[in-house]
């Protein structure tokens, strides 16, 4: 399974930004899917998942970030709203099965916030 990421790029402070992540086939059944972060000189960090329909976000980006997926298409999105440059970081695509373990991770794409 490839998980193919895209829609980063260069943003100023308070703009919008749609990432996707298409899988090559269908693996969102049964799966926790999700994005997560890696800024310059930080830690990794899981900021947003839907499991079972539900989402959970990283406090960070609560209210301002929206997970959603398109079974249909195996396509996950992250729309990412009132963007701050603490937001800067490669943003990673990942589905993770529950009932094998098996978890996929897309390439990264870079998101930068700045003026």
């Amino acid at each position: 399974v490839q998980l193919q990421a895209s829609g980063g790029g260069l943003v100023q402070p308070g703009g919008s930004l749609r990432l996707s992540c298409a899988a090559s086939r269908s693996v969102f059944s049964n799966a926790e899917v999700g994005w997560s972060r890696q800024g310059p000189g930080n830690q990794p960090e899981v900021v947003a998942t839907i499991m079972t329909e539900k989402s959970k976000y990283t406090d960070s980006v609560k209210g301002r970030f929206t997970i959603s997926k398109d079974n249909a298409k195996n396509t996950l999105y992250l729309q990412m709203d009132a963007l701050k440059p603490e937001d800067t970081a490669v943003y990673y695509c990942f589905v993770r099965n529950y009932v094998d373990g098996t978890a996929y991770w897309g390439q990264g794409t870079q998101v930068t916030v700045s003026s």
